[in-house]
């Protein structure tokens, strides 16, 4: 994995490049036709840019239509086998008789039978940024995971979490922010209950952080040793990292975000009720700019007496929203700005989904961590790159060709909004972790113990501990019954040269924007 992630930033040699460019021109033509309307759309754009969008732009931005670059599976419906009997659905929570003996009952089944699994569901192919869970898991690929990784992960963890015949067992390590652990945790039961009997015996160090913590660079060389395996909520291209989905798909209780099902409904709901055309011809943002030194710099770009960077700004104070009842943070409520701007703060920020889901373009500043699914996204396809050391003319370059292109950027906005709605549904999620983990569990070189210290963790010992909005959202999130159907198909790893193509072209993209808005104003001060 080491050599991969620096091979990928060298230009692709030109075989590999035409390559890929003639792959995705085939899927291009078979999956979209809207190519010539873009074409004409741009030829189109207001005279008052006729010097910003040049003949340069025009005859390359037509290859980022939505849909030119598959960064998502379309699995091809398939015919479904019907089965007469359905996987039974799970008892109720039941606190009194929990509390009564203190601990936990199995009522999960072992295993599903034949006739109550839909068999042509396993013909469905997982969406395509499965794929880096290959890439995740490769420096362990040749040396397997050892006790002796699992013991020197302890310095960089927040707990720990080990499967033993189908038991949960997790031990604290150090303290986290607020309730992350629990929901995630939260989330492992709850895949044990989507797929029962699925999950192997494993053994797992978690960070709870906002970023990784160990680096690459740290164990290069000929005596080096193997990196400690550590999963988190986000990976960066100089750190040893396995991304796994954060605690918010359910529920994240503190500033009342509801669990992702929930919400993407919500989602849905506030998206149709301002179109697109009539939001407001901004770019908008939220949240905190304390935390890091990138959202203060983003702050001087909110509109002013002297200038209007086309951006509208809004500091959250948190303990204020608290105090409010968090009236002013309701998500589905923020879908009224043509734009969105995604930027980290201390480190990867769980708000990108979130934005992306909108129909809004969404303005990306040019971030330094990825998820697990981000790494899918495309310059042009789901969203707009801004640089991160100009952020204010960057965004009102970026505003001001979208209000003269409508048809274009909405269309991205769209297809980025399709792709959280559909392929991270919370179905995927729950079958990345699946995937991830037996893939994980495949590599270890010992057979897993309870370690001392670490306590059962199950769903009555969960809930019914406890009380408020943390139960609502247990309750909101919990699988009522093993799934009818089996796990999508994880795709292939990449090949290296096709991973290597599709970095450096998207790499390639967003250069080609950055020329496009410095040609722009290069022509404005002449």
């Amino acid at each position: 994995m080491v050599s991969d992630h620096l091979m990928i930033k060298a230009k692709a040699p030109k075989g590999i490049r035409s390559e890929a460019e003639r792959t995705r021109m085939t899927l291009a033509s078979a999956r979209n036709s809207t190519t010539i309307l873009f074409v004409f759309l741009l030829f189109s754009g207001a005279y008052m840019y006729s010097r910003c969008i040049g003949s340069n732009i025009l005859a390359s931005v037509n290859r980022f239509s939505p849909g030119s670059v598959t960064s998502a599976s379309t699995p091809l419906p398939v015919k479904k086998k019907i089965h007469n009997q359905q996987p039974a659905p799970y008892s109720p929570l039941n606190c009194t008789a929990y509390n009564e003996i203190k601990k936990c009952t199995v009522n999960n089944p072992e295993t599903l039978t034949d006739e109550e699994i839909d068999s042509s569901s396993s013909t469905k192919e997982c969406p395509n940024y499965f794929r880096w869970i290959h890439e995740d898991l490769r420096p362990w690929k040749d040396t397997g995971i050892t006790e002796e990784m699992i013991a020197r992960a302890n310095h960089s963890s927040n707990f720990r979490i080990t499967i033993v015949n189908g038991k949960v067992y997790m031990q604290k390590i150090r303290p986290v922010f607020q309730t992350r652990d629990l929901f995630t945790i939260w989330g492992v039961v709850q895949l044990m209950r989507k797929y029962p009997g699925k999950l192997p015996d494993l053994d797992l160090m978690f960070d709870a952080g906002d970023k990784p913590k160990n680096k690459f660079k740290d164990y290069q060389g000929p005596n080096a040793t193997a990196p400690p395996p550590v999963f988190g909520f986000c990976g960066q291209d100089s750190f040893v990292a396995i991304p796994f989905p954060d605690w918010s798909f359910w529920g994240w209780p503190e500033i009342r975000i509801r669990p992702w099902d929930t919400l993407l409904e919500d989602l849905k709901e506030g998206n149709r009720k301002t179109k697109w055309i009539d939001r407001e011809p901004y770019a908008y943002w939220k949240g905190n700019p304390k935390v890091a030194p990138t959202r203060k710099d983003l702050i001087k770009c909110n509109v002013s007496e002297e200038q209007d960077w086309n951006a509208r700004l809004y500091p959250m104070d948190w303990d204020a929203e608290d105090r409010g009842g968090f009236h002013q943070s309701n998500l589905a409520d923020q879908c009224i700005h043509r734009y969105k701007i995604y930027i980290e703060g201390v480190g990867w920020s769980v708000s990108e989904k979130y934005i992306l889901a909108c129909n809004s373009l969404t303005l990306l500043v040019k971030p330094l961590y990825y998820d697990f699914f981000t790494r899918s996204l495309v310059a042009m396809q789901h969203y707009w790159p801004i640089k991160e050391n100009d952020k204010c003319r960057s965004i009102k370059f970026a505003v001001d060709w979208g209000n003269t292109h409508k048809k274009i950027v909405r269309q991205i906005g769209t297809a980025a909004s399709n792709f959280i709605q559909e392929d991270l549904k919370m179905d995927y999620v729950y079958d990345y972790m699946l995937h991830l983990l037996t893939a994980y569990a495949k590599l270890m070189k010992y057979k897993p113990i309870v370690p001392p210290g670490a306590v059962e963790i199950c769903f009555e010992s969960m809930a019914c501990l406890e009380k408020g909005i943390r139960r609502q959202f247990m309750m909101e999130s919990m699988v009522k019954a093993p799934s009818k159907t089996k796990p999508c198909t994880l795709p292939p790893e990449f090949d290296p040269a096709q991973l290597q193509a599709f970095n450096q072209e998207n790499e390639d993209s967003i250069k080609e924007v950055e020329s496009w808005e410095n040609k722009c104003y290069k022509n404005q001060t002449k």
